[in-house]
């Protein structure tokens, strides 16, 4: 029996509208073919088979009565039943063969796609479920792919092989869990040209980042060869964040990157088997330089720009975008060949946020990319191959070296996951997601270091690492109200020094930044001393001499490794909070911290007391620093020109004397960092006693004041901070600290210079609170755990003042 029915559908012909003909995948393909290439973004051509083909040969095969009663009786949470009914299906459907109509216009429309490029392309052979790629169930990675595809022969087979994979197991256990019917739902099948990344680099690139839902940013991973490395997270890929907002103002800039381990990559076998891939190491000099370059970062970052606003159009509303990508090694051109909206991030509500705290600390076994920033223990399970996966028991840690979607039942009743393999678009860091769940991803050695069925913490509150503790740790769970908050007349700031964790404290109600700390960035991105990085020969020690070489594996020079740590590392605090200000504190490490660094000890003296000593501006024009703040300078300048977050004021700390301020300001006018140009303010920290004696001379250099409330007290006191024995005499709340403060802030007033206090004080102290807002204060900065409070408390201070 034939049909005069047409199967076949050029990409050309498809719109978003074509989700039940042809399902998600390739209803996207063909709205980003028909729209977006003329707006340069590169999709490889190709077509599909229809849903409809697919019932076709099941009606002809009268295949529909035998799956029936495989399915309708299954246990999907028995992990047995399911593999035992799931292979009946799968030999059912792939039993029923293709009709010879639908063989013979697949091979004619294959046929058409090999003379519209040349006879020897390959294509890719990829599912497209009519319930896939929706904006509340991506379907990611439930059934099959075949690639590098080149015969008739290959091509028919990998079609009934794709039809048969809509009842992969993972496929029938997603689609029970989402609430989908096996039988309403249908594939079509995408055949498009091979782009041959196996000679260059894929990945994957979301248009929000993954772990926080912030949506100023284009988030990519790369790797070498085919995308499937990525996708299955057997690599740990390059990672970069471009800033929206700023790359479409023109500043064409990468925001920040990671280098991944790039451990293996993906090729073809060379055969013209279907299994016509292979995983290769990676050569060791390309594991130790970025995949892709920055102009290949920032091509990927105006795709995604543009397929988010044409989803978002499209829909009518906000549509960040989950999108595939491949450099082909031959054109050198770069190709999206996926997009589908983002499913998790994007679904949650932005009127409340999830805070996690652990509240003791233990042994760390290892670390990797945290996703999810939770915090989850129970008992580990090591499951080495899909044999054990039957041994699984709800609320365990489950830890393997990767994972893939036929695990996707146990990760469902698992309280986290953990693996040795991948980065943060891998299948186990998406399935972390959708489940809400934490995961530790590309750890290295977990299966190694982690004991079976041993309790242990999985904490991904911290940013963009997480660790596995020994033990189940004690921590607790919040949940903020940030919707209704009213914003008070003193403006509230925040204290940060971690970039990872910039994206997500952003969600906080706040008027930017008071304190941005260069030194965390230094201490935890960089680790080097700034002079061991200009002058490593001066480092005796070889061991640490191979550190700082490896550290700045993937830059041109160690200097070039340094200020674009550090201004990726302030640019990502800035992009955070943009258009908002935020004040950078420049370095203001004591030499014995400096002497901790990497290399530090050849370029520090030994003090007595560091904390009044080589610091701050005093340090910033002396000869045995000046070159190592140049280098800061460099970065600063980075950040406001080249990425233009010109957001960012700079902010001078522990400035003891007029003359001292006159050189800082002289040495970073001639560092390119000169006050007024490109509207650039300088503040400088008022935490010596001279500062507010002298506030009125310090006005005429600066243009605002941030009282440093630790030092000042510290000062003003006479008490050591670091001394065990009079430290409980330290109290910012002391009539004469406090005097000071009120001193300091009439003086800026008076000459109408920014006042504002980034000290501890009024995160801790409900009371200092309320003093600064009645002495009328511009801004108080807050560490982030104490902003909904006490911005509360300043909502009731300043109720009490107006009546």
């Amino acid at each position: 029996m034939t049909s005069p029915k047409q199967y076949i559908r050029w990409f050309e012909q498809l719109d978003i509208d074509d989700i039940p003909l042809v399902g998600g995948k390739n209803a996207s393909l063909g709205e980003m073919y028909r729209q977006l290439t003329p707006q340069g973004i590169k999709i490889p051509n190709g077509f599909a088979i229809t849903a409809d083909a697919y019932r076709y040969m099941l009606d002809q095969a009268d295949a529909w009565e035998p799956l029936h009663e495989a399915l309708d009786k299954l246990d999907a949470d028995d992990i047995d039943d399911l593999a035992k009914r799931g292979t009946q299906a799968r030999e059912i459907v792939y039993a029923a063969t293709l009709p010879d109509d639908l063989s013979s216009q697949i091979l004619e429309a294959f046929h058409q796609l090999q003379q519209h490029y040349d006879d020897d392309i390959s294509v890719a052979v990829r599912s497209s479920a009519t319930a896939e790629d929706l904006p509340n169930a991506s379907f990611a990675g439930q059934q099959d792919t075949y690639l590098n595809i080149s015969t008739d022969a290959q091509l028919l087979d990998a079609c009934r092989r794709c039809f048969a994979s809509l009842f992969t197991d993972r496929a029938i256990h997603y689609r029970i869990d989402k609430g989908f019917d096996h039988f309403k739902v249908a594939l079509s099948i995408s055949i498009m040209k091979m782009v041959r990344s196996d000679l260059a680099s894929s990945g994957v690139m979301f248009s929000l980042d993954t772990e926080t839902g912030f949506r100023d940013v284009v988030f990519i991973t790369a790797a070498y060869g085919l995308g499937e490395t990525v996708v299955q997270g057997s690599v740990d890929p390059d990672e970069f964040y471009v800033h929206k907002p700023t790359y479409e103002q023109g500043q064409r800039t990468v925001l920040r990157r990671t280098l991944g381990a790039k451990k293996i990559k993906m090729l073809y076998a060379g055969g013209r088997t279907r299994e016509a891939t292979k995983n290769v190491p990676t050569a060791k000099e390309d594991r130790h330089r970025f995949c892709i370059s920055d102009e290949d970062v920032l091509t990927l970052a105006g795709y995604a720009i543009k397929v988010e606003k044409h989803y978002s159009q499209r829909a009518g509303q906000a549509r960040p975008m989950d999108m595939e990508w491949a450099k082909d090694g031959i054109d050198g051109e770069l190709y999206l060949v996926q997009a589908r909206p983002e499913t998790v991030e994007s679904q949650i509500s932005g009127t409340s946020l999830e805070l996690y705290h652990l509240q003791e600390t233990g042994e760390i076994l290892t670390s990797g990319n945290a996703v999810g920033a939770r915090i989850a223990s129970g008992r580990a399970r090591l499951i080495r191959n899909l044999d054990l996966l039957n041994e699984f028991r709800p609320g365990e840690v489950l830890v393997a070296d990767t994972t893939t979607p036929d695990w996707e039942p146990v990760m469902k009743i698992a309280a986290a996951i953990v693996t040795n393999r991948g980065g943060r678009t891998c299948h186990a860091a998406i399935i972390a997601r959708e489940l809400g769940i934490p995961a530790i991803i590309g750890c290295d050695n977990a299966t190694e270091v982690i004991t079976d069925q041993a309790p242990v913490t999985v904490d991904c509150s911290e940013g963009d690492q997480g660790n596995i503790y020994a033990g189940e740790l004690a921590f607790e769970k919040s949940l903020m109200d940030i919707g209704s908050l009213d914003r008070p007349k003193t403006k509230i700031m925040l204290n940060i020094g971690n970039p990872n964790i910039a994206f997500k404290t952003s969600f906080l109600p706040n008027d930017g930044v008071g304190l941005a700390r260069m030194e965390f960035i230094i201490n935890e991105s960089i680790k080097a001393h700034p002079m061991a990085l200009l002058y490593p020969d001066k480092v005796r020690d070889p061991s640490q001499r191979k550190k700082l070489d490896e550290l700045c594996h993937g830059y041109a020079s160690p200097t070039d490794f340094f200020i674009k740590r550090l201004s990726e590392g302030v640019g990502t605090i800035a992009a955070a909070f943009w258009p908002k200000p935020v004040v950078v504190r420049m370095s203001d490490l004591k030499t014995n911290e400096y002497a901790a660094l990497l290399g530090g000890k050849y370029f520090e003296p030994a003090e007595a007391n560091p904390m009044l000593g080589f610091r701050g501006a005093f340090r910033y024009t002396h000869p045995d620093y000046a070159e190592a703040f140049a280098l800061e300078c460099a970065a600063l300048k980075r950040v406001r020109e080249d990425m233009g977050l010109n957001n960012v004021i700079l902010m001078i700390p522990f400035c003891r004397r007029i003359d001292e301020a006159e050189r800082v300001l002289q040495t970073l006018q001639d560092n390119g960092l000169k006050r007024g140009d490109n509207g650039l303010q300088i503040y400088v920290m008022c935490e010596v006693p001279n500062n507010v004696i002298l506030i009125d001379a310090f006005s005429q250099l600066f243009d605002g004041f941030s009282i440093g409330s630790n030092d000042l007290t510290q000062l003003t006191l006479g008490v050591d901070r670091d001394s065990d024995i009079v430290a409980a005499d330290f109290d910012e709340r002391d009539d004469g600290v406090k005097e000071l403060i009120r001193m300091a802030t009439e003086g800026a007033k008076r000459n109408q210079r920014h006042s504002g206090l980034c000290g501890q004080a009024p995160s801790d102290y409900p009371e200092m609170a309320e003093y600064l807002v009645k002495i009328g204060i511009d801004s108080i900065s807050l560490n982030p755990d104490t902003v909904i409070s006490t911005t509360q408390q300043i909502l009731e201070f300043e109720k009490r003042l107006r009546q």
